[in-house]
């Protein structure tokens, strides 16, 4: 059984003292922001062993052990004394923990926590041999989780292989594919405005660009934002709401990702947020014209029209004179039916690393706890 102890009483506790823009390309060392992954630095302000907490915006927590420089806000948590407190389970208790850190941020646009969010935390203690028992073998289930994220990047990366070998580099165009503006091939349009008083508690789902985001990077619906059926039936018998096949792009915060409308799908979406690229023409594929947005290629051309003070958008005038590649159908087919077949096993691995880290989390809340039991 472990003791409760205060973190604070175990540990020593700074925070880096750069700026964000420090960093440097093809630097020596890691330099920790409060991104989930590390900028690179030429020089280096720390060599230890230690856990990294990202102090404000996207809380998250690393283990490292080396030399490395940080910026002003993450905090930097070291051992008083590793014969009482392993670092590698220090790190384990603070990936759990950040979800109550989570609970606890404070500020507007951007969250924070506060030292002594950190200090006051109670960890439990239980024996040094118990430390790295439970390390070990969360250091073993993190490996498979890990290896299970791999496999699923190469899957995308063979996609990305595909596509240069069969178009070549879209930024070069080396084959000379024709090239035609996006509104030559696709209606361009934004959903009709729904303000505050029609939105209710259930209904049709309402989605903003958090909303779909989280459709096409997770896979979840998540959305607590609905309007009624009668005003859904309304935008149907008006044209009003996408068909099958037919794309919305993200057009404020996150640009540019695309999420192709199924049949089955029943939704609405936020007006001058999320672009709908309604199918005119018979002669692009969805899911290829889905994948290019996705390439170097508009990539680019986003990053040079998005604008925006506080949050990048993308108006529909500028995402209207986007170039597309267009190769022949026939091949842009071709294209889908492989990328197809690769997400079919890349859905199957993406919900076996789901389940992995079901069970990651289940054994850690097992192990870190008062009465330790792993």
């Amino acid at each position: 059984m472990g003791k409760l102890a205060l973190l604070g009483d175990y540990t020593k506790i700074k925070t880096g003292k750069l700026d964000a823009n420090a960093s440097s390309e093809n630097g020596k060392y890691p330099f920790f922001t409060c991104s989930k992954i590390p900028l690179e630095i030429d020089s280096y302000s720390y060599d230890c062993e230690c856990v990294l907490v990202a102090g404000n915006g996207d809380l998250n927590v690393k283990y490292y052990e080396g030399k490395f420089d940080a910026y002003q806000r993450t905090y930097i948590i070291e051992s008083l004394d590793k014969q009482k407190l392993d670092v590698k389970y220090l790190y384990y208790f603070l990936d759990m923990y950040v979800e109550q850190l989570r609970e606890m941020s404070i500020g507007g646009v951007i969250k924070y926590i506060k030292l002594g969010y950190l200090t006051e935390a109670q960890i439990p203690l239980p024996t040094m041999k118990e430390q790295r028992e439970i390390s070990d073998i969360l250091d073993h289930a993190s490996t498979l989780i890990e290896k299970r994220k791999a496999q699923i990047a190469k899957l995308d990366l063979l996609i990305k292989s595909q596509f240069i070998a069969m178009f070549g580099d879209p930024v070069l165009n080396p084959i000379g594919w024709k090239m035609k503006r996006l509104k030559e091939i696709v209606k361009i349009k934004s959903s009709k405005r729904v303000y505050q008083r029609e939105l209710t508690t259930e209904g049709i789902p309402f989605l903003r660009v958090s909303d779909l985001v989280s459709r096409i990077t997770c896979d979840t619906d998540i959305c607590d934002l609905y309007i009624s059926d009668e005003l859904f039936d309304n935008f149907i018998a008006n044209g009003l709401v996408p068909k099958a096949n037919d794309i919305l792009v993200t057009s404020r915060g996150t640009l540019g990702l695309c999420y192709i409308v199924k049949s089955t799908d029943r939704f609405y979406f936020q007006d001058g947020m999320i672009s709908w690229l309604k199918k005119q023409e018979h002669d692009i594929n969805s899911l290829y014209l889905a994948y290019l947005f996705q390439s170097d290629f508009i990539r680019k051309q986003i990053d040079q029209v998005s604008s925006g003070s506080t949050v990048n958008y993308i108006s529909l005038a500028n995402l209207s004179d986007f170039k597309i590649l267009f190769p022949p159908l026939d091949m842009q087919n071709r294209f889908a039916a492989f990328v197809t077949k690769v997400e079919k096993s890349k859905t199957k691995m993406q919900q076996a690393l789901a389940q992995q880290q079901l069970l990651y989390k289940s054994l850690m809340q097992k192990c870190i706890s008062a009465n330790f039991s792993c």
